[in-house]
Parts: structure tokens; C-alpha cells; sequence
């Protein structure tokens, strides 16, 4: 520990040492070198708003304003290149050579890039590059997409992903999880801003937590292509792009849905209000930016079957950040990100009681505060150095009990931090090197809260009030230090990439005394191949592994007034390692006036030593523990994942996605006989279409297929609710459609109304479990019931 603080402190003298002597050079420098120009469409000649005019190897850059025009000032002498670049548009270099007191006209005219083919991406491989040129698939959910497919929060966009899907596993509370091909969420890395620092308490809810108004993208990346990134990136890595100052801009929003609307048996139509805001500001010189963002829900509990207990459980969320970036110099940059969480939900039945008055209560709060610093030096002629750190408190309070109960008080503190530093080295042009060390730690307390206890004398005449004291349920500190490199190389139509990630990790486990620790070596190798100008092929290999650690399940504790389900480890638990081999087909090409994009890719992850839960008997309390154990002889998930992308007009455009599949452990399990992963259906996909129809007026139409699945039941419905029951879900098709109008109001400002339905079929489940004694678990298919919503959303970028 006092190894880890003498680093901390290094860590923070090595960002000011950098920062400072980048910021004396500045200073020495002032020159009124200088840029101008506009940027048009090439095909049509209009100017074109907010798109990016930057210089090659630099943190320099703009956007050009409402009129398509831009200016960058008081440049460093000598040859640069001015790239262009923007979503829907190929970018263009320009060389330019800069001189003191003198200014030059750039225009740029850009070809339309319908598929967004050329859009720059960060995931693959730790550093920017274009995604066609990119080794691995990477996939980007656009905030266009978030805004088509109405998804208020990062868990509903998630579903407009091949091979993602979105499920909500808690009747109670609204658990919920992505499984990304097949695997569930705790084999999915999910970064912010490239940092792994979404903690295992924050994945419980997380997913539901983060609204989609302060992301600029989401990457995905499936398979253990990006192993780069750590243990947990198993199933792959979803990383989240936080909103970049870029120009100076303002949006806020509000929109109400109402959720059930005109479904039988429930308690109405309840309302979900969520309000939200976003500004940025750019100083003249470029060199400082700062965006807001902030967003505040409140949403009413829900009731699907009349029972008076929560399908969707009430919520109230309140989310406020920033991202600042300062350029000290024409080639360093400092940027800093923050955001504050703060969320309260109750789900069970009389949300108007104190937890311990209600019959069943599962109610969290979360106040989550997330920092990362990043600085980024220039050497060389496009070498980069990235030095970080970043760090997450979460502390959560907790109720999950039934029948009145007051010893279900729980508070729990999570501690997560992340730094390191990263070189990239250039060779040629036609090969980079990477290479850097990084340590992630956590520290997680989760204590049962102390309370009083009634009983009565053996005579019965008297009561006798105890005491229990609060109590360490866990404790447990995590360290992984990690080293990594990889290689790319292109030789001719071929780019090879390879590269490891040695770790060693450590879990000092003060409640058990069972401490862990290990290191492991994860590879990974992929090649890219031109097969031609609108063919690539790419084939990739790696490994990977999840330490024997504790999971986001782990601190959800599932509640009846007949059960309560606890997950833990086994005290003999091992790591869990994988081998994963994809291969893709990936076509561009302009068929007629269609352009066209699709991908074909196959997947085979090989698990050993898989965790799987092992479920016990029932104490005399009701009490079922859920034990993670090693399954004999490993598992296997292999599928095919079908992508589709078609845009006939910059009016139109379709995005689909259907994945099929097989997940299969090696050995039944020894409470239903089952090979077969639960709660995974061997089939799912969406479909999203845009249309532009008329000036001004848009709609898009959107689906979601979920296929049969595995769902396990021990509710009172069965003769023997404690040996449960093995069933098969329906299929569902969820379809929604959005009308949106734009009305250009005083200057550039534009107000947006929108309105439109979600699953319009109400494509639902309808047997969930009734009562106190209800099987809060058995909860699949859609997460949400024919929805309405409407809003507007004013600006002056939209």
C-alpha cells in the first residue's frame, strides 16, 4: 500500500513536469501565422456547419461554425497537414506551409461518406485511426442512433449493437445487464473515455444510470480483440465516449413518456419525465474548451399484473459533468473529466413506506462521483505520449428485505482508480509500435447496517430489546498491474497486428482470509487483408481471463417474502481463462445509388475453468446461496453475427443487425440437467430506419427481435418452488416509430418536437409472478411495454 502511494505521488509530479515545460515552450512561441477557408460538399457545393479542420500530428484543431467557414490563429511556423473530418464525410489533407505575419486561404471540398466507413475511432487499438483501417471490427453507436432509437439511457441504445442485447434481470429493482454474444455482463469491459474504472458496484445499475445525452459515441468492440484493455474484456469492450468541447453550442431538452400505455391488468399508464442540457464553450485562440452536460429524471413505478408490486421499479436520477480541455501547447493537451450521479429507486410495493414497513423493498442509492485527467504530448513528427489517471467513489445505500424486516439495511463504498502511461511509436508510415504500463485498483466495503432486535422472556411477558451492531459483510482490495505492447504493420493489401498484456493481479480478501493472486499473459493477433477496393477480410485471435473477484450480482441481493438469494465465491474459485478466434467478411461498395455496407463474422470463444452458479438449499430464514464455481470441463459459445447497412439518399438509411447462436457448457448442471446457457436465446437482432421524408419533417421505425430462451423459475406457481422449474420463454419483436418536425427559430437556433411509441404491439411478458412470495428473477424478454412518449429539444446544432 505504501508502494501504491509513493506511485501516486510520481504519477502526479510526471503529469506537472510535463504540463509545465509544455507550457513555458508555448509561451516562448508567438508568431501571427494563420489559417482560413471553408469546407463544402463536393457533390453539391453547400457549405458545411460543425465539421472538424485539424492539423496533422497536433492538438490543433476547430470547427468550422453555422456557415461552414473556420479560422485557426497564431500558428507555429514551418509544414503541416490541415485534415478535415467529420461524420458523413471522407476526410481531406491539405498540406500548407505556415509563415510568421502572414495568412493563408484553405478551402476544402469533401465526397459524402454515406456509411460513415472513414469515421475515426479509438478502441482498437489504444490510439486514433480510421475504422476501415483498423485490424479489429470495431462498432459505433452514433449519437444519431441514440436520438433515432429514443434511448434516454446507455443501456437502450446498446440495443441498436449486433450481438448486444439489454436485459432487465430484477422484477424488484431493475437489475440489469448486457450480454454481448451470448456472454453475460461481467464478460464485457466497459470503459469511459478508454479508462476501465466502471466498477462491479456500478454495473448493477449502471447500465441505467448514464444518460445517452453526455455521450459523444459508444465503440464496441466484440471478442477478445481488445484484451489491451484488461481482464474483464473476455466478451469484448464497450467504451464510452464522453461529448468533446468542439464549438461553442447549447441544447436542452425535455420529454415525457408514458409507460404501459393501454395494458390490460396493469396499474395505468405511469409518466417517466426526463430533462436534459448540454453547452460548450471554446475560447477564440482554440486552446481552451469546456462542455456541460446534466440530466434529471423521475420516473413512477410501474405495475404489470395488478399486484401492487413493481414490474419497473420508481426512480429519481440527477446527473451533472464536465470535460474541459487546455492545449498548453501546439502539440500537448490537458484534458479533464468529471461528473457526478446521484440516483434513488424503490422497487417491491408501498413505495410510500419506510423500507422496513413494506412487504417487499428493494431500494438503493447511489451517489457516484467520477474524475480522469489526461495529458497528451507530441514527439517526433506523430509520435504520442498519453499519461492518465483516473478514479470513481461510489457509495451506496441499501434496503433488501421483505415481511418488515429491520435487519436489511445495508450501506456499500467502492474506491476504483486507474493511471498509467502510454508511448506511441511511428516507424515509416507504415508501422506502429505501442507500448505502456497501467495499474487499476479497488477497494469494496459492502456492511450490513446495525439494528434493533425484539424478543420476548421466557415467560412471555416481557420484551427484551438487543442491539445487533452493523457488520463487515466484505472487504476485499484489488490491484492489477499490467504492461502491455502491440505491433501493426502493413505490407502491401495486408496490416498484421500483435501485441500481449502481461498482469499481475492481487485480491486481499479481509473478511474470508482467502486471498488471490496470479499473473497472467494475454495475447492477441489479428490480421486485416484487402481482398479488394470494397472487400476486407480480417482473422483474430486471443486470450483472456476474469479474475476470481467480486462481481456486480454479487452485491444485488434478490428478495421474496419466501427466499432471498445471495451470490458468492467459492472459497476454491480458480480464474476463469478463454480462447477466442473471429473471422469476418467485411463489404463496401456502391450498388446502383445504394450504398452498402455489410458484415459477416464468425466467433468461437472456448472458456476454461467457466464460473457457473451453483444454487443450495434454502436455510430456515428462506436464504439461497448462489455459489460460483468452476464448471468441469469448460464451455463453448460460437455464433454468427449478420450486419447490414443500406443509405439510398442522405435521406434514408436502414442499420440491422441478427446474431444466431449456440452457448453450451461441456457438463450439465446439477439442478435442471442443462448444458445450455440460461437467459441466452439462440437468436436476436434490430433493425433501425431513418427517413427524411420532407423538409424538415423525419421518422424512423425501429425493432428488436429477442428468440426463445432458457428461464429458470422457483416461484409459488410450482409444486416445489425450492427444487424449481426449467421454462421456455416466447419470442418477442419489439417495434417502435418516431416522428420528429424542426423549426428554425432566430438565428441559428432550432427547436425540435418529436413524439412516437415504443414496442406499439406491447410484445411483452405476461405471466411474471404475483405476490409477496414471487419469483423476482424470473423476468425476460423487451424491458419496456408499449411506451409513448413526446418532447422537444431546442438548440442551435441541431
Amino acid at each position: 500500500m505504501n508502494f501504491l502511494k509513493r506511485l501516486s505521488k510520481h504519477f502526479l509530479l510526471f503529469i506537472i513536469l510535463l504540463f509545465f515545460s509544455s507550457f513555458i515552450h508555448a509561451n516562448l512561441i508567438r508568431t501571427d501565422a494563420n489559417i482560413f477557408g471553408h469546407v463544402v460538399n463536393a457533390k453539391t457545393g453547400e457549405h458545411i456547419p460543425f465539421i472538424n479542420v485539424v492539423l496533422k500530428n497536433t492538438t490543433i484543431g476547430v470547427s468550422t461554425d453555422a456557415t461552414g467557414h473556420y479560422s485557426l490563429t497564431n500558428l507555429p511556423e514551418g509544414r503541416f497537414i490541415a485534415v478535415t473530418h467529420g461524420i458523413g464525410y471522407k476526410p481531406q489533407e491539405k498540406e500548407v506551409e505556415l509563415k510568421r505575419g502572414k495568412s493563408i486561404e484553405i478551402n476544402f471540398e469533401v465526397e459524402e461518406d454515406a456509411l460513415n466507413l472513414n469515421e475515426v475511432v479509438v478502441t482498437a487499438g489504444r490510439t486514433s485511426q480510421k475504422r476501415t483501417e483498423a485490424p479489429v471490427i470495431v462498432n459505433t453507436i452514433s449519437t444519431k442512433m441514440l436520438e433515432t432509437t429514443q434511448s434516454v439511457v446507455l443501456g437502450e441504445g446498446l440495443n441498436f449493437c449486433t450481438g448486444l442485447r439489454y436485459e432487465n434481470d430484477c422484477q424488484n429493482c431493475g437489475f440489469s445487464q448486457v450480454r454481448m454474444n451470448g456472454m453475460e455482463g461481467p464478460y464485457s469491459q466497459i470503459l469511459i473515455n478508454s479508462r476501465p474504472i466502471f466498477s462491479g458496484l456500478a454495473g448493477v445499475y449502471g447500465l441505467e444510470l448514464i444518460p445517452s445525452n453526455m455521450l459523444e459515441r459508444i465503440e464496441v468492440v466484440r471478442g477478445g480483440g481488445s484484451v489491451l484493455y484488461g481482464s474483464n474484456a473476455i466478451a469484448g469492450t464497450i467504451n464510452l465516449i464522453l461529448k468533446d468541447p468542439k464549438t461553442n453550442s447549447f441544447e436542452a431538452g425535455l420529454n415525457t413518456s408514458l409507460i404501459g400505455m393501454g395494458v390490460g391488468g396493469s396499474n395505468g399508464s405511469v409518466a417517466d419525465y426526463n430533462a436534459t442540457f448540454n453547452a460548450t464553450l471554446v475560447t477564440e485562440d482554440h486552446k481552451t474548451g469546456i462542455s456541460v452536460f446534466g440530466n434529471m429524471r423521475d420516473r413512477n413505478m410501474f405495475d404489470a399484473n395488478g399486484d401492487s408490486f413493481s414490474e419497473i421499479a420508481p426512480m429519481k436520477n440527477t446527473v451533472i459533468g464536465t470535460r474541459i480541455f487546455y492545449r498548453p501547447a501546439y502539440r500537448s493537451k490537458l484534458s479533464l473529466d468529471f461528473f457526478n450521479i446521484r440516483e434513488e429507486r424503490k422497487g417491491g410495493n408501498k413505495q410510500d413506506y419506510p423500507d422496513h414497513e413494506r412487504d417487499i423493498s428493494e431500494s438503493v442509492k447511489h451517489d457516484m462521483i467520477t474524475g480522469a485527467l489526461t495529458y497528451e504530448q507530441y514527439f517526433r513528427e506523430s509520435d504520442l505520449l498519453t499519461v492518465f489517471g483516473s478514479g470513481q467513489y461510489l457509495d451506496r445505500d441499501s434496503y433488501y428485505g421483505a415481511k418488515q424486516s429491520l435487519s436489511d439495511y445495508g450501506n456499500t463504498k467502492d474506491k476504483t482508480y486507474n493511471m498509467g502511461v502510454q508511448y506511441k511509436l511511428s516507424v515509416n508510415d507504415v508501422s506502429t509500435l505501442i507500448g505502456g504500463v497501467e495499474h487499476t485498483g479497488s477497494h469494496l466495503t459492502d456492511m450490513k447496517l446495525g439494528y434493533p432486535e425484539y424478543k420476548l422472556n421466557e415467560g412471555g411477558t416481557d420484551i427484551i430489546v438487543t442491539h445487533v451492531p452493523n457488520r463487515i459483510v466484505s472487504d476485499q482490495a484489488l490491484n492489477i498491474t499490467g504492461a502491455f505492447a502491440q505491433y501493426e504493420i502493413k505490407v502491401g493489401k495486408a496490416k498484421f497486428l500483435a501485441g500481449a498484456r502481461v498482469e499481475h493481479y492481487s485480491i486481499d480478501d479481509k473478511q474470508t482470509d482467502s486471498d488471490k493472486s496470479g499473473t497472467v499473459v494475454v495475447p492477441r493477433a489479428s490480421i486485416m487483408y484487402d481482398i479488394s477496393s470494397y472487400l476486407q477480410t480480417r482473422i483474430g485471435f486471443s486470450k483472456g481471463y476474469r479474475a476470481p473477484q467480486i462481481f456486480d450480482e454479487d452485491l444485488h441481493i434478490e428478495t421474496s417474502g419466501s427466499r432471498q438469494v445471495i451470490n458468492k465465491n467459492d472459497p476454491h474459485l480458480k480464474q476463469e481463462n478463454s480462447s477466442s478466434f473471429t473471422l469476418s467478411f467485411d463489404f463496401n461498395k456502391k450498388i446502383g445509388s445504394i450504398n452498402t455496407n455489410i458484415l459477416v463474422e464468425g466467433f468461437y470463444n472456448k472458456l476454461h475453468n467457466p464460473f457457473r452458479n451453483e444454487i443450495g438449499e434454502p436455510d430456515e430464514n428462506g436464504t439461497v446461496i448462489y455459489t460460483r464455481i468452476n464448471s468441469k470441463d469448460g464451455a463453448a459459445v460460437q455464433g454468427v453475427n449478420l450486419e447490414v447497412k443500406l443509405m439510398p439518399s442522405d435521406k434514408l438509411s436502414l442499420n440491422a443487425g441478427f446474431t444466431v447462436q449456440s452457448s453450451r457448457y461441456k457438463v450439465s448442471d446439477e439442478t435442471f440437467g442443462e448444458k445450455r446457457f440460461f437467459r441466452t436465446p439462440d437468436a436476436y437482432g434490430f433493425l433501425a430506419l431513418d427517413w427524411e421524408f420532407a423538409r424538415n419533417f423525419g421518422v424512423s421505425a425501429t425493432g428488436n427481435y429477442t428468440g426463445k430462451m432458457l428461464v429458470p423459475y422457483f416461484g409459488p406457481e410450482i409444486a416445489n418452488p425450492e427444487a424449481g422449474e426449467l421454462r421456455k420463454s416466447k419470442t418477442f419483436f419489439d417495434t417502435g416509430v418516431k416522428f420528429h418536425y424542426d423549426m428554425r427559430l432566430a438565428g441559428n437556433i432550432t427547436i425540435e418536437w418529436f413524439a412516437g411509441m415504443k414496442n406499439i404491439f406491447n410484445s411483452y411478458q405476461n405471466d411474471f409472478d404475483k405476490g409477496i412470495d414471487r419469483d423476482p428473477s424470473y423476468i425476460y424478454g423487451p424491458s419496456l411495454p408499449r411506451t409513448a412518449f413526446l418532447g422537444f429539444k431546442i438548440g442551435n446544432l441541431l
